[in-house]
């Protein structure tokens, strides 16, 4: 199966998603997830009409989204892996949407970035839904209060949140929990389901999900 026709497959898929749970159509947003996939590898893509990318390493997008941009206008490029703070000012100057603000020492480089570029990302904050030790993300518990110390003390309007399930466990509450969080943080925006989920995600009240091998194939 081609490119395309992989592409093509994953938006019907989201359109019968969405059918099913009630959802206006095009209300879930596809990030096409692209990372250690080079820029030839990319242009089927975007010659398929997908305009929406995530990626995870800022160096790696360094070296081929300038190029892509320039080839393509519309494109909206989302960072979805974890970023370092000392990497603040190169993630404001490439990404349009920063999903993985999780910490405060983030936030305030990025606040502090936003301001001396005079550019505005949107963001989304990570949560670590299922506390495990080794992946990023804020804790459940403490989300609330993170969201409104980066509003109320750093001025950061956080569109939405994120989160990555373990993988050996059912996704289902984990997507529910995070819908939970952000109704009591009046958030409206909800990145969660990959390749394996997504399906599942929308009808827990995503708004956006991060698919990758299911359009690009097996890396």
């Amino acid at each position: 199966m081609e490119l395309e026709e992989r592409l093509n497959d994953v938006r019907s898929r989201i359109s019968a998603a969405e059918q099913q749970g009630g959802r206006p159509n095009g209300s879930v947003q596809l990030v096409a997830v692209s990372k250690t996939f080079d820029a030839d590898a990319i242009r089927p893509a975007l010659q398929a009409g997908q305009r929406v990318f995530g990626e995870n390493r800022i160096q790696e997008s360094q070296g081929k989204w300038p190029e892509l941009k320039s080839e393509t206008s519309g494109i909206e490029l989302h960072l979805i892996g974890p970023l370092q703070s000392n990497k603040a000012a190169e993630a404001v100057a490439l990404f349009d949407v920063i999903e993985t603000v999780d910490r405060e020492k983030i936030a305030r480089a990025l606040a502090d970035e936003m301001k001396r570029q005079a550019k505005t990302p949107r963001l989304y904050v990570q949560v670590n839904t299922g506390l495990e030790p080794q992946k990023a993300g804020i804790a459940p518990d403490d989300t609330v209060e993170f969201v409104a110390f980066c509003r109320d003390q750093l001025g950061l309007a956080i569109e939405g949140l994120m989160c990555i399930p373990p993988v050996d466990e059912n996704p289902g509450p984990h997507f529910a929990l995070l819908a939970r969080l952000a109704k009591a943080c009046g958030i409206e925006k909800l990145s969660m389901g990959m390749s394996g989920d997504y399906e599942t995600a929308i009808a827990f009240g995503a708004t956006s999900v991060r698919v990758g091998s299911a359009i690009f194939g097996t890396r």
